[in-house]
This record gives structure tokens, sequence and C-alpha cells, in this order.
């Protein structure tokens, strides 16, 4: 049974970027690729650790090696994105990217055969059979395993805000779900998902991580898809709450809020500092305003009483952590919105090349 320990958590500050995207076809249509691209031929030079496959062998995961310096996070996104838009040209396929893909019809799509998923599957059933969801994960290093649990809990709170500024797949299985993330709400339907209870410490979170494997409800620590957890593996804060992203400025800016928000509260752990926080009854309708809304939410206070437009918000955050990179995604279109504008007055072809990652 492999479950993470405290000595996982050593370094503070690193970043690492995690992209799930779609392979699809000359037309923009998801096919089934994984094959070639994951177990087909080498891995090209520039990600000698190569990509990974998804549950559908039309999806396709790419990271980032461990980012020790932010400034360079542009880079290594950079080249990961090029390296695998070249290795799936190699083969005749395109890579494409939203949190879920318009036309992605599931029960005409492969799942793949990795044992793995297989289980999920069996175990599962309906809720993982449709969930050809795309989502991005972006992984903070935290020094110390309770100051990761500490700081895991207070960002339950922004996990909606970086849904709501990533929304990106109002489609599903091409139709319009009236949603700026269907993605989300799609996901959420499998197990051990959404915004998790806090945990009072580190061992409390392993007593829960370590049941889970026991009791079979899960097969190990990955199938943990929380919003926002604490990773015993990697010794990292992850936050999966946004929808994947065609756009790599977009990708930067949630990575860089992410950042900032966990070296932001680890200060604050350093200094004893208490916060108010929601019912998790409460997060849930944030995260429902995100998933309907996107750009245009309006937010429950942390203290309960009152509500703050998504806009209100991205302004005193990056007042607060002098980051500019949300600003700038905020008052651009939303994929969400961007999507839906193209489809209607442009086709569906459009939209499914609008959805192309360049090289």
């Amino acid at each position: 049974m492999e479950l993470g320990s405290r000595e996982a958590f050593s370094r503070m500050g690193t970043l690492g970027i995690e992209e799930e995207f779609y392979i699809v076809d000359a037309e923009g249509y998801p096919t089934s690729g994984t094959d070639d691209l994951v177990y087909g031929r080498d891995p090209p030079a520039a990600v000698p650790e190569g990509f990974d496959h998804e549950l559908f062998e039309c999806t396709i995961e790419a990271q980032t090696e461990t980012i020790e310096d932010p400034a360079e996070a542009a880079e290594a996104l950079a080249t990961v994105r090029e390296a695998l838009v070249e290795h799936a040209a190699a083969d005749g396929y395109r890579i494409a990217a939203a949190g879920l893909h318009p036309a992605a019809k599931w029960r005409e799509l492969d799942h793949v055969q990795k044992p793995r998923y297989q289980a999920q599957l069996d175990r599962i059933q309906y809720p993982q059979h449709r969930n050809t969801t795309a989502g991005l994960h972006v992984h903070v290093g935290v020094d110390d395993a309770d100051k990761a649990v500490w700081v895991a809990n207070r960002l339950r709170w922004h996990s909606p805000v970086l849904l709501a500024l990533s929304a990106n797949s109002p489609f599903w299985n091409g139709f319009d779900t009236g949603l700026a993330s269907a993605r989300a709400k799609v996901f959420e339907n499998l197990p051990n998902t959404g915004i998790p209870s806090a945990f009072d410490d580190f061992d409390a979170f392993r007593r829960y991580e370590r049941r889970m494997v026991e009791t079979d409800s899960i097969a190990d620590r990955g199938e943990l898809w929380f919003d926002v957890r604490p990773h015993t593996g990697h010794g990292t804060v992850e936050v999966r709450a946004p929808d994947a992203q065609r756009d790599p400025e977009v990708t930067l800016a949630l990575a860089e809020y992410v950042r900032a928000l966990v070296v932001d509260y680890a200060e604050r752990y350093e200094d004893g500092e208490s916060l108010p926080t929601l019912r998790r009854e409460l997060l849930d309708e944030n995260k429902w305003r995100a998933i309907r809304h996107g750009h245009d939410a309006a937010f429950i206070d942390r203290d309960g009483e009152g509500t703050t437009a998504l806009g209100e918000i991205v302004e005193a955050e990056c007042d607060r952590l002098g980051v500019d990179g949300i600003r700038e995604v905020y008052e651009a279109e939303s994929g969400a919105a961007r999507q839906r504008r193209i489809r209607d007055e442009e086709g569906a072809d459009a939209l499914r090349s609008d959805l192309l990652v360049s090289p």
C-alpha cells in the first residue's frame, strides 16, 4: 500500500503544472491516440519522461518538470506543450484544449485498457464511463506536512474563484449546457471529488487517506480527486479546480495565483494566524456559482455575511499578492463565452479549430 509521509514535504515554493489535453484528428474530432503517443515510440528529447494517458484514449496528460524558479514557468510550459504538439503531429494527430471537448461523445469513444482505469470503470460504473473531462492541476511545494494541510484547508475558499476564472466547458456531448464549466459538474459525479472537508492536521489527513485505501474505497491515494489536496507523495499542495486551457497565458496566470496563495498562506501559518472558514455547504454553493456563471459569478464571503463579485475579488487579490495574470484573465473574454460566440457566429467547425493548441 503506497502512502505518503511527512518527509515528502521538504521544499517550499516549487511549482509543477499538469495539463490534460484532447488528441484530435485532422478535422478536430477527438480520436484514440494514446497507444501511439504514449506507448508507440520513444518520448521526445525535450520531455524524457514522456506523456501519460488518461481514462479515454483521446485524452493525454503533459507535465512540466519541477520548476524551482517561478520565472522559468513560461519556458517550462512552452517546452512541454511544443513537444506534445510536435509528437502528436508525427503520427498525424493534433492537440486541442478545453475543460470538455464540444465534439466528445463518450458513448462513441474508447477507454484505455490499463488495469488501473479498467478497475475504476468496474467500481464506479456510469459516472466514470462518461468522464471525458480535462483539467489543469497546479502543484506547489510546501516544506512542512502540517503546514501543507493548513494551507490546503484555506485554499478551499479560493477553489471556486479559480474555477470561475478558468471556466472553459459550456458544451457537453454537443449541446449547450447553460453552464460555464460543465466539466466541473460532470467530474464531481465521481466519488471523492469536489471541495473536501477541512482536516485538523497531517495525521488526520493521513488517517483518512489510509482508511480509504484499507477499506477498498480507492485503489491508491491518487484516487482522492478533490479540488484541492495535500499530495503526500510529491510533498505539495495540489489545486485541481480549473478547466484545461488552450491559451498558455491563462494556465500561467492561474499557476501564478495558486503559487502566490500557497506562499502567502504558508507565511501566515508560520505567524500563527487564524482565519474564519465557511461551512462546506457554503463552499459548495460558491462552487456552484462558478460552475453556472463563470466570470459573472459573485461569491459568499469568507465570513458568510455577504457576497463579492469575481471582479472585485480579483482586484483585491492582485493588490494583496502582487500578481497580475488573473486580472488579465478576468478582463478578457472567458473561455466559455468565447466558445459560445464562435459556435454561434461561425459554427461547430470553427469552434473545433479554435480549440487547437499551437506549437
